[in-house]
């Protein structure tokens, strides 16, 4: 099934698997070339998170701060989640079809985490 996401804003919806309240975070969607490129390039925060895709890996390269990563499936389940500081090279991920960034340390309190089902909402 293939996404129609475009480069804009929207909203990532982390279901609890505990049947509690899901959590919804601002998101940056970032779908061009262009768009992925750049990422968190330069920057010093990101307000919520951002989602680029297609995509199965990232680099820090160029990276003011840490940051967390999700790598998510076709179906958008969390494959894994890792923090990665400044000037790594993340290596690709069998079956991530996308990829959630976010400042170090917030992804756990959002209930991020392997398995987890998340959605985007444009």
């Amino acid at each position: 099934m293939g996404r129609q996401w475009r480069d804009g804003r929207g909203e990532l919806v982390v279901h609890g698997d505990d049947g509690g309240p899901a959590v919804r975070v601002p998101l940056e969607i970032a779908t061009s070339y262009k768009a992925r490129t750049k990422g968190l390039l330069g920057r010093d925060s990101v307000e919520g998170a951002i989602l680029l895709s297609p995509a199965n890996s990232v680099h820090t390269f160029r990276m003011r701060m840490p940051i967390d990563v999700a790598y998510l499936d076709r179906d958008l389940r969390v494959i894994t989640v890792r923090t990665m500081r400044p000037g790594r090279l993340g290596m690709p991920r069998l079956g991530a079809r996308h990829v959630v960034e976010a400042e170090a340390g917030v992804m756990p309190g959002w209930g991020v985490r392997e398995g987890v089902l998340v959605e985007v909402i444009t």
